[in-house]
């Protein structure tokens, strides 16, 4: 089997064991520019979880609201920060009890969407992932959900 090398990155962020196959949904919630050096590794082997997605980024540090969100759509992922070659910092992500303003809520008739009112779910469940909304109370899984981006 051949191999890839991919570039340590000398300062940034590295989204590792990401779920195969959410990678560019993560890529998207962090909006990812061209402003920095980016690598997106795609279905590659991992011995924690089969196949995994990985986002490297160079000179780029995520925002507390960033690592929530990318925690709903991949809760087993593992940020590390980078800091002259070495890890800095690594933390298993952590889903949030209270999902606030990053989640477009699906009904149409939740109050949310009618009034412009900021988005409060609660979290329910884990595998799968489960949010309700506060307002409307309706369950959804997360695949079913719109990220505010």
């Amino acid at each position: 089997m051949k191999q890839m090398k991919v570039d340590a990155i000398k300062n940034g962020t590295v989204i590792d064991h990401i779920s195969a196959g959410k990678g560019m949904q993560v890529a998207e919630i962090i909006n990812i520019s061209g402003e920095n050096e980016v690598f997106i590794g795609v279905n590659l082997q991992s011995k924690k979880i089969g196949k995994k997605d990985i986002i490297k980024i160079e000179n780029r540090e995520l925002t507390s609201e960033q690592v929530n969100t990318v925690a709903l759509i991949a809760p087993q992922a593992t940020l590390v920060i980078i800091k002259n070659y070495e890890v800095a910092k690594k933390v298993s992500l952590k889903l949030q009890e209270n999902i606030e303003n990053i989640v477009v809520c699906p009904n149409p008739k939740c109050i949310t969407n009618v009034d412009n009112i900021p988005t409060k779910f609660k979290l329910v469940g884990i595998e799968p992932t489960k949010i309700r909304c506060v307002y409307c109370e309706r369950k959804y899984n997360v695949d079913e959900i719109s990220i505010r981006i």
